[in-house]
């Protein structure tokens, strides 16, 4: 019988499977804001939307040549809900797997993967982090090329034409959602 796991469940999980702090992290803030973007659009279902985040990276230290391949064959193994494993698995859409995002939550979270690194590198850059952050700062820098260049412009733009709102609603709500 498969399960979805609570979102401190899968902190296990992730945390079984990556000893890195910086993925760790990551995948705090993409269950955070995943929990926030919830709030807005399936407030009944806030802990799904975060244990997906919590999950989206499981492989990605161990495995990072078949992410998201990866992660689905684990997530099967430990007997995970089918709709976890696809909602985790599309957030590589078109990047390293042909499953594509269907559910808005899924939308959300191949849109706010990329974005919050490159507002998480912008924070650093600035004397007040991200509480004072606004959407123009992380605008200018998204031009930028060269400036969090690991960052996928590309997937950002896909993933706010998925969601049907502007790339500055995008990153104004992640921003947001990385502050609370």
């Amino acid at each position: 019988m498969s399960y979805i796991p609570t979102p401190e469940q899968a902190e296990e999980l992730v945390k079984r499977y990556n000893k890195d702090a910086f993925h760790i992290q990551h995948a705090e803030t993409v269950s955070k804001v995943m929990g926030e973007f919830a709030r807005e659009y399936d407030p009944e279902n806030i802990d799904f939307w975060r244990t997906v985040g919590m999950l989206h990276d499981i492989d990605f230290e161990l495995w990072p040549e078949q992410h998201c391949v990866k992660a689905g064959e684990l997530l099967r193994e430990l007997d995970i809900d089918g709709d976890v494993i696809h909602a985790v698995v599309s957030h590589g859409y078109g990047i390293c797997i042909d499953v594509a995002p269907e559910k808005y939550m899924e939308k959300v979270l191949f849109a706010t993967d990329e974005l919050t690194g490159l507002i998480g590198a912008v924070a650093l850059m600035r004397p007040n982090g991200i509480s004072d952050m606004e959407v123009k700062s992380v605008t200018k820098k998204f031009k930028d090329k060269k400036f969090a260049a690991g960052c996928d412009r590309e997937v950002i733009r896909r993933g706010a034409e998925m969601m049907g709102v502007e790339l500055s609603e995008l990153i104004g709500k992640t921003i947001e959602a990385m502050r609370a």
